[in-house]
This record gives C-alpha cells, structure tokens and sequence, in this order.
C-alpha cells in the first residue's frame, strides 16, 4: 500500500470516532498551549524585572550597609545641610569632618562626597547620597494621597537613577545647600493630588511641612500595582527631607553614576577601595557596606527567571504526558474494537507494514492536530496580560511543543499499533 492509501484509511478510521478523536486531540492541544503560554509568561516576567533593573541605569552603582559586616565608618553628618555641594564634583563643600565614627554599616553624606574624589576615583561621575521615607502622606487642599516613596537626595541623582523631568525643573544644588523645602513629584503623585490641574509652583503638605513642587517626573508605566509604581515617588532636597521626615541619621544608600557604562567595573573597584579605607575594613576583616552594579544584580536576576521558566515549562509538560498516555488507551482501544477488520484485511493480503502504519499515522495525526491547535490556542492566549505580566513568545519553545507532540503521537502510538499489526488472522476473525 502507497503512503496515500494507508493515511487514507488513517483518517477514516478517526472519523469513525469523532468524540474520541475529539477528545483525544484537546488533551494534546492542552499540554502544547500550556507549554507555549507558560514559557511565554515566564519569559515576560523576566523581562520585566529587567526593564525594573535597567531603569536606574546602565552606568549606576548602588551602596547599601551591609547586613552582616562589622566594620566602622566615618564622619557625622554635621547637624545640617551645609557641605552637600560637593556630591557630583561640582559644589564647593569639603564632604569631610572631625566628628566621631559613626557605628557599623552607616553610610555618610562625608563616605558620598568621597567618592566623587577625581585622584581616588577618576571612573565616577557623581555619588547621590539618598535618604528614603516610605509610604508618606501628602495633602493639597483637602485631597490626600500616599506617596510609596519620599527621597532625599541630591541633582546628581536624577541622571544616576535615570530620572527625567517631564515638566518643570530638578531642584538644584542651591536648594540643597539651602535646604529648601522643594519637591520633584512621580507622575502618579502629581495625579492623585492635582489630578489635570498643572502642580507647578504649588504647596503640598508632608508631616505639617509645605513643599513648593518645581517639577514632575516622566511617567514610566512599567507596574500596575498601587503598592509597587514607581511613578508613586517624590524626590526632595537631602537635608529637607532628613529636617522634616527621616532625621540626621543614616543613609538608605549612595547611588553612583560611572563616567560612561564601560566604567563601571572600575568604578566599583575604586567604590570599594575608599569605602573600605573610610570604614577601616582591614581591621574589621569584613565589609559593613555593599556595591552592586545592575550588571551583576540583572544576571542573577536573568539566572533565577531562567530557572522559574524552565519550572514552568516542565510543569506543562506534564499535560504533554498525559495526553501521551491518553493517546496509548484510546489507540488500545480503537486496536481492540477494530480486531475483526484487522484480521479481514491481512486475511485478503494486507501485509504487516501496512496495518503498523495506519495505526502509528491515526496517532500522529491525532498528536499533529492537537499540537497545531495548541501552539494557536499559546499564541492567542499570549495576547493578554496574565495575573500582570504580558507574556513574551518564545519562538523555540513552539517549535519544540510542537515537535514534542509529533513525537509522543509516534511513540504512544507505536505499541498499539505493534500490538494490531502482530495479530493473527485466525485469531482476528475469530474476535467477537
């Protein structure tokens, strides 16, 4: 028999079934679309932790305290806002002090305008020191709204952390040295208290304190969530947020800006040089501060959602297998309620191959139809946002499921169809 005529008797004999054929074929078109749609929001959940990295900058270092060093750091904060022109290598203050060490793991506003230094660090552009309030509560005439976060920092800032001002102006270095009582406000910020109402050269209410806003961040629409946006964010002066909300102590973190992103590297050596010098690390044997790149923070990040992915995709797999094994009972079946035509057809001269092939080719189709309509069921399912993450395609994954339900229609279908090829005419003739 030509190929022809035995996928020819294939199809009437899943025609015969409709139902069964039906049903068969959803369990693949299940497991291929799960695999596809998994991997997919797999894949958009790592983009978009990502673009979350990417929007500090590709040239930005982050200084945190160290949660298990023991090391001592130097310098007080001096009580007020005088000194802070420094950070960037653009003011005139010194950054140094004669105070006394401040306990382990503090960061200084002395420690960030060390690191603009250009003999000690020539591969850093600017160190912001930065000061974070969470969840604080602004008012403009009688509207209220939280702000997730409240910094206090420097201009420099605003370029480290890949902020742009979309209308208005960033406070300056005057206000800061000043400590004026200004403010740059996030985009959901400026809606929730002014709504379309221009917030320009208007006063907000933070802690019984007025801030004049002078500008208003660009939108990033990156995050849906209330409690995540980042565009829920005000940016004010270092010492008017440290004098109205979080008090001279400690900073949350220094955030440094490399000259260029292929300086990075050094400017992290140069980074941990000082800071290890500032804090007596070679006594202490162990660093009370941390420097991390968004190099090295997006590639455990990438590492951690391959690995999510790769879960995903095995957990779908799984529907793959079990549409596998619905295959091998319904082709049991259709072997068993068949036997009678078997063994008329091998009894008129129908040879072996022929009947091994027609039963392995009703599987394959069967297995081929359902993984078509699965990798159309993934793609359509990938349109829409799930459970807040837009899925990314990934295109070897719908080669691969689709490949996949190929092969398990081949080989679930083998041994039912080795099973009917492998009866005796007598014995089929003589099945009730």
């Amino acid at each position: 028999m030509s190929p022809l005529e035995i996928l020819r008797f294939a199809l009437r004999g899943l025609s015969a079934n409709k139902l069964r054929s039906s049903l068969t074929t959803l369990g693949i078109l299940i497991g291929v679309g799960a695999v596809i749609l998994l991997v997919a929001v797999g894949n958009g959940s790592s983009e978009q932790i990502k673009k979350s990295i990417q929007r500090l900058g590709a040239d930005s270092l982050t200084v945190t305290k160290s949660t298990t060093g023991g090391g001592g750091g130097r310098g007080g904060f001096g009580g007020g806002p005088g000194g802070f022109g420094g950070f960037g290598g653009s003011g005139s203050g010194s950054g140094e002090s004669s105070g006394p060490r401040t306990q382990a793991h503090d960061l200084t506003t002395q420690d960030a305008a060390a690191l603009v230094n250009a003999a000690d660090a020539p591969s850093v552009k600017s160190a912001s020191p930065v000061v974070t309030s969470q969840s604080v509560t602004a008012g403009y005439e009688g509207t209220s709204a939280t702000i997730n976060q409240f910094v206090g920092t420097t201009p420099t800032y605003f370029a480290a952390a890949n902020k742009t001002v979309a209308s208005g102006a960033a406070f300056t270095t005057a206000d800061v040295t000043a400590a004026d009582k200004t403010v740059v406000l996030g985009s959901t910020t400026a809606s929730d208290l002014f709504g379309r109402v221009s917030p320009l050269g208007k006063k907000i209410d933070v802690g019984g304190i007025r801030f004049t806003v002078v500008g208003v961040l660009k939108a990033t629409g990156s995050s849906s969530s209330s409690f995540s946006d980042p565009d829920s964010i005000a940016i004010a002066p270092l010492p008017a947020v440290q004098e109205t909300l979080t008090g001279y102590g400690a900073l949350s973190q220094i955030i440094v800006q490399a000259k260029d992103s292929d300086a990075v590297d050094s400017a992290q050596a140069e980074v941990t040089q000082i800071l290890g010098q500032r804090h007596d690390i070679a006594s202490s044997g162990t660093a009370d501060f941390t420097v991390s790149s968004q190099a090295s923070v997006q590639s455990a990040v990438s590492e951690s959602n391959k690995t999510f992915t790769v879960l995903l995709g095995a957990v779908a797999a799984i529907s793959l297998l079990v549409g596998g094994i619905g295959i091998t009972n319904i082709m049991l079946v259709t072997v068993t309620e068949r036997t009678r035509e078997i063994g008329i057809r091998k009894a008129i001269g129908a040879p072996r191959g022929a009947i091994l092939g027609q039963f392995i080719a009703e599987a394959t189709v069967l297995s081929l139809i359902g993984g078509v309509l699965g990798v159309v069921a993934g793609v359509v399912g990938s349109l829409f946002t799930i459970v807040g993450v837009k899925p990314v395609l990934v295109p070897s994954s719908i080669v691969l499921a689709l490949a996949v339900s190929v092969a398990i229609g081949l080989f679930f279908g083998s041994y039912p169809a080795n099973r009917a090829a492998k009866l005796r005419p007598i014995e089929a003739l003589r099945h009730e």
